[in-house]
């Protein structure tokens, strides 16, 4: 499986360039996939190394054959603990390229996508337990308007909750394709493609756990990096953003930033970029998927 196949990398070279590569230093792709951004990261290693993690299995067959890589079949949110495993306290810098991989949206036994029929999975390890078939089928309606409201940012979440739990009791949600029948009901007259992917996403989001695990490696990220170490995080959605923004400039995830006695600024990182990184519209044109894309820099306070 060639990674063009499985997934075209965005802003292959900002992301490089955000990660100031030292040839003898330790890396880390939180987010292997189709492997484009760990191989362009390896052409920059002389005595340095990457680890790559993916807890897709069929992120495997992308790896790399090169000396100085390591693959990890891990979940991000546990990036510390398995970088120990492998003898690494510390890292110069990270990246993550988040959301869903063109592959896992192609595939359609996955169950991502709306473009396909297949069944109602969503899972990112295909060894997890929850599915999207079981969160529609078995979650009660206020935890499903919770979903829908914050995750995927539905304006009648409340409504389409009830009919949920309404239409399952004559009949279980089986299938993507019947399950984007139910919702064809639901959404805004011509908008009926942008709901279907509002709602999806929040079903993926909360079958994954997304914004969980997030806050996990980005916690970690802080502290395995060096002093200068850079963390370079792509975003697709508000929510994952979000989250970026506000560690790199308060130093936590929700609140105001802390300040010393001296009005200087408490916080482990400081931003490199101004504002998020954007695509070009050369890029968007060959890529689609970059037009959503938010990259974020930042680099590790010094001692």
């Amino acid at each position: 499986m060639t990674e063009s196949v499985y997934h075209i990398p965005v802003m292959l070279a900002q992301c490089t360039e955000g990660l100031a590569i030292n040839p003898n230093g330790i890396y880390v792709d939180v987010t292997f996939g189709g492997g484009g951004h760990s191989r362009e990261i390896l052409k920059y290693l002389d005595q340095g190394h990457l680890y790559g993690f993916d807890q897709d299995i069929d992120a495997k067959a992308n790896i790399p054959e090169n000396e100085r890589f390591t693959f990890v079949e891990a979940n991000f949110r546990d990036l510390k603990r398995y970088l120990r495993l492998h003898g690494v306290k510390k890292v110069d810098g990270i990246l993550a390229d988040l959301g869903i991989s063109s592959h896992q949206i192609d595939e359609p036994s996955r169950g991502f996508s709306t473009r396909f029929s297949g069944s109602l999975d969503m899972r990112m390890n295909q060894s997890a337990d929850l599915s999207a078939k079981e969160v529609l089928n078995t979650y009660e309606e206020s935890k499903l308007h919770k979903i829908f409201g914050i995750y995927g940012e539905v304006k009648n979440a409340k409504t389409l909750a009830q009919a949920i739990v309404s239409e399952r009791a004559a009949q279980p949600f089986e299938t993507t394709e019947g399950f984007t029948a139910f919702l064809k009901k639901y959404a805004p007259r011509g908008k009926d493609f942008k709901y279907y992917a509002q709602v999806f996403q929040a079903l993926r989001i909360e079958v994954n756990d997304e914004m969980g695990a997030l806050e996990e490696m980005l916690l970690d990220a802080v502290d395995l990096l060096n002093p200068e170490g850079r963390l370079v995080v792509m975003s697709y959605h508000s929510l994952e953003d979000r989250l970026v923004k506000n560690l790199i400039q308060k130093g936590k995830f929700q609140g105001e930033v802390e300040k010393d006695f001296y009005g200087n600024l408490l916080r482990p990182l400081d931003p490199v970029s101004r504002g998020a990184i954007v695509a070009d519209e050369e890029e968007i044109a060959r890529n689609p998927r970059a037009r959503s894309a938010k990259l974020r820099v930042a680099k590790k306070r010094g001692k």
